[in-house]
């Protein structure tokens, strides 16, 4: 075996022929040779691993604190919201309604003396016997007052439109909401606000009748309108809607022959001599009812009218007598623009669109203006 495998295998393993050279540094270094027990290490962990380990707690921990204080704070919500009334977790729309005199009824409840203001909600029906009155905040924008032996059920708040339903009895509504916003259904007619002050007036049949004091009110069902300018009333009847409007001072006559013409079953004669009683009693002012007539009588009937209308309200450029006969919707509206009561386009409007000529907030300017309108000169 050659001489440097052998030293090799000595300094391996102490088997082989040592080197001089060997013998002699072991000799030196044995005097520096540890002579206690070999010391025990703890096991060593590498930085690498130490890092890891680290890191893992630091991230493990905030999390695991993370979702135990959710699962506490969900657990403590939800409680809450269980335990809630419904009423505090939403609620309902409503207006205020003030107790005038008497006990009024919202539902079950009443409003009295001790307790002088509740809420009406969608739906809910108020009720005022023959002792008890109230008054209605509608939603900022006016005010109903309830007479004594009335029915009125809320049926939408919404911000372009406010309804309600007169089922029976009197209301007094004074309305600064754009035209169009607030609606009055009845058994008989839909009263459609326009800028203004008036009373409903609803019988046990569910026949009616509408004054306006302010403004004008637009009053319809199925088609059949009837504007009602302040200084005039209207009649309604069920099925048939409303009647022609008039104005308060004209004659007993006058009113009964254009409640026969509207509401009643005649033979020729005697509608005839109805036609006749109005047409020879109208004033100017009672131009109103005679543009009216246009649309509810026919043939030789609306000639008639016509010719007196014409007499009373000359018909201005653009309207002809072909046309207005025809019931030119057109030529119409300019001769009703003529009465000045009213600028039918805002009726037209919400007719055609059934939404609210505007949707801004109540203006009390609009009905600040409407005091200044002037009943026509009869």
């Amino acid at each position: 075996m050659p001489e440097e495998e052998m030293n090799d295998r000595y300094l391996w393993d102490g088997s082989g022929k040592p080197d001089a050279e060997l013998l002699r540094l072991e000799k030196v270094l044995t005097q520096l040779r540890h002579k206690g027990e070999a010391p025990v290490f703890p096991t060593v962990i590498s930085a690498k691993e130490e890092k890891f380990s680290l890191g893992f707690l630091q991230m493990l921990w905030p999390r695991r604190f993370a979702a135990i204080a959710a699962m506490v704070l969900l657990a403590l919500v939800s409680g809450v919201l269980i335990s809630r009334p419904p009423s505090l977790t939403a609620p309902r729309p409503g207006w205020e309604v003030e107790q005038v005199a008497g006990a009024p009824t919202i539902g079950a409840g009443s409003i009295n003396q001790a307790n002088k203001k509740g809420k009406l909600e969608i739906g809910q029906l108020l009720v005022t016997n023959a002792d008890s009155r109230a008054s209605i905040n509608v939603g900022g924008v006016g005010q109903v007052d309830v007479d004594p032996g009335s029915r009125v059920r809320l049926l939408q708040t919404s911000r372009d439109r406010k309804r309600i339903s007169l089922e029976e009895g009197t209301i007094h509504a004074a309305i600064w909401a754009p035209p169009g916003e607030f609606v009055v259904d009845t058994p008989s007619a839909v009263a459609v606000d326009l800028g203004c002050v008036y009373t409903l007036h609803v019988n046990a049949d569910g026949s009616g009748v509408l004054r306006t004091t302010l403004g004008w009110v637009g009053f319809h069902l199925n088609g059949r309108d009837s504007f009602i300018p302040a200084g005039a009333m209207c009649p309604t009847r069920p099925k048939l809607g409303p009647g022609t409007p008039y104005f308060e001072d004209t004659p007993p006559s006058f009113r009964t022959a254009l409640s026969q013409l509207d509401f009643e079953n005649q033979s020729a004669a005697s509608r005839a001599a109805a036609l006749g009683i109005v047409l020879s009693q109208a004033r100017k002012g009672d131009a109103l009812s005679l543009w009216h007539l246009l649309s509810r009588t026919t043939g030789a009937e609306r000639e008639q009218v016509f010719n007196r209308l014409a007499e009373l309200l000359p018909p201005s450029a653009g309207i002809t007598r072909e046309g207005i006969l025809r019931l030119d919707r057109k030529q119409l509206d300019l001769w009703w623009n003529q009465l000045d009561v009213g600028d039918i386009s805002i009726w037209r409007f919400w007719e055609q669109s059934n939404q609210p000529v505007a949707t801004s907030s109540a203006r009390p300017q609009y009905f600040e203006k409407k005091q200044a309108l002037a009943k026509p000169a009869r």
